[in-house]
């Protein structure tokens, strides 16, 4: 399936207890179906020491969202759209923001 959220992306998380909240992915996973979105569900995770982290603790990690709850952000109007895709003349395949119409650089 194409990717219509990608990586450095603006959503909104639509269901949860993060409901309403804006932020950028971090990462996609397309295999499960999710992403990692910054500041939408943060566990704590306790860690040992390692070489990587010396003092280990209590660390605060961002865990996957599913796609389904998640709905980008048009870069333009700053509102939520769904998103579709438009070939070029060129020959690229674009996303394309449903609400506006606008290509979706990225």
């Amino acid at each position: 399936m194409a990717a219509r959220i990608k990586k450095g992306d603006l959503v909104l998380v639509l269901s949860g207890s993060a409901r309403g909240t804006r932020g950028e992915v971090l990462a996609v996973l397309p295999q499960a179906e999710k992403a990692v979105v910054r500041g939408v569900a943060v566990a704590k995770r306790h860690t040992k020491p390692n070489r990587v982290n010396q003092d280990g603790g209590i660390v605060a990690k961002e865990m996957p969202v599913h796609l389904s709850n998640l709905k980008l952000v048009d870069p333009k109007s700053g509102k939520p759209t769904r998103v579709g895709f438009r070939v070029l003349a060129d020959g690229r395949k674009v996303r394309v923001a449903k609400a506006t119409g606008e290509v979706i650089e990225g």
